[in-house]
């Protein structure tokens, strides 16, 4: 062999053609994913405080301009049915749709059956439900998520947000299997009543557990047509592996797109007002992937590449990245996610917010 070698050796100076070729770098692959969605329902109460953004270059925009020359084409909203103040209501709701309409933005509507925030630990009827007979419940969420579908045509709808125990407790706690199934039946049913291209999706919040829940949507021969999960590291997996081998099986267990409706990473485990963070401490991180604006980052690309690479894999949503610390640093009652949004704690947009590329 070094005789090979040394022959390679001498005719690379007699044949200057013959010497290695300096190593290229390959271009990165393209992980084109079809929907680059931010929920920032949050924003109108922020704007209120006359809170103002920068962009990667430091010039001063507003959200909804950062987030479309990055690459985001969906936004996703909350819509609460009788909030204690206008937040969240369907008039605001309505009033924001028709400002993203105006940007180009496809809309997505994940409506909580409630007052106030609902997910695994609570999902509370609204107030003016709370007496009704499980029959005019069901009427009532047929009729409601009609008029939403009516009024607003989203391009994607939620039937309930991270109902993983039900929704409308506690008549549809998802023990009471039977009452559960009705009433995902009724908001599906008012959806294609209302529209014919608005697409469903059903939503579960983590990895685990998800085949069981959405196989018992499947036995029930519930209408919907995307599966949506909730992945937070802090919450839910720290196996980017099994996360990926998950929604791969999800997807060939029942046959539909899939997508990751909420998701978000730290930048820091630092903090910008006196309001307790939810993510704060090393044990909620991944190996590999620090609390840093580059964790942050490659984290959220490796989450992108996996929606690539995954069949019928939509895309995702980052979860309230203009969630800053917006009512000062000594609030205590300001955010606690502002180390998790897409801005600094300057308000300026971070590396990350290249997850909303086009490619």
């Amino acid at each position: 062999m070094k005789y090979v070698k040394w022959l390679f050796v001498v005719l690379s100076f007699v044949f200057p053609g013959c010497e290695e070729s300096p190593t290229v770098p390959k271009e990165p692959e393209p992980t084109f994913i079809e929907v680059r969605a931010a929920d920032i329902s949050i924003l109108p109460v922020i704007r209120n405080t006359g809170t103002q953004f920068k962009n990667a270059l430091g010039e001063v925009k507003d959200v909804l301009t950062i987030l479309k020359e990055a690459g985001c084409n969906t936004i996703r909203l909350r819509v609460w049915h009788s909030p204690e103040t206008a937040h969240s209501g369907l008039d605001e709701v309505e009033a924001f749709t028709e400002e993203l309409r105006d940007f180009g933005f496809d809309i997505w509507l994940t409506v909580h059956y409630s007052d106030t925030w609902a997910d695994p630990g609570t999902q509370t009827k609204p107030e003016a439900w709370k007496d009704l007979s499980f029959t005019d419940l069901k009427d009532s969420v047929y009729n409601y998520t009609k008029k939403i579908v009516t009024l607003l045509n989203p391009e994607y709808i939620q039937i309930g947000n991270e109902i993983n125990g039900g929704l409308l407790w506690p008549d549809g706690q998802i023990d009471n299997r039977d009452n559960f199934i009705q009433l995902l039946k009724e908001g599906s049913k008012a959806v294609r009543d209302a529209s014919a291209s608005t697409k469903i999706m059903m939503h579960f919040a983590g990895i685990d557990g998800a085949d069981w829940f959405y196989s018992e949507l499947q036995t029930h021969t519930v209408d919907y047509d995307i599966i949506a999960l909730s992945y937070y590291p802090r919450w839910h997996n720290k196996s980017l592996s099994f996360v990926k081998n998950t929604l791969a099986q999800l997807v060939n267990a029942h046959d539909k797109d899939i997508i990751l409706a909420e998701t978000g990473y730290p930048f820091t485990l630092g903090w910008n007002d006196w309001t307790n963070n939810l993510v704060g401490l090393t044990d909620h991180l991944i190996n590999g992937y620090p609390a840093t604006e580059k964790g942050q980052h490659d984290f959220m690309m490796q989450l992108r590449k996996i929606m690539h690479d995954t069949p019928r894999g939509l895309g995702l949503a980052y979860w309230a990245p203009e969630w800053v610390a917006y009512k000062g640093e000594e609030a205590t009652d300001g955010s606690p996610w502002e180390n998790m949004a897409l801005f600094d704690f300057n308000f300026q947009a971070l590396d990350a917010v290249e997850v909303f590329k086009e490619e």
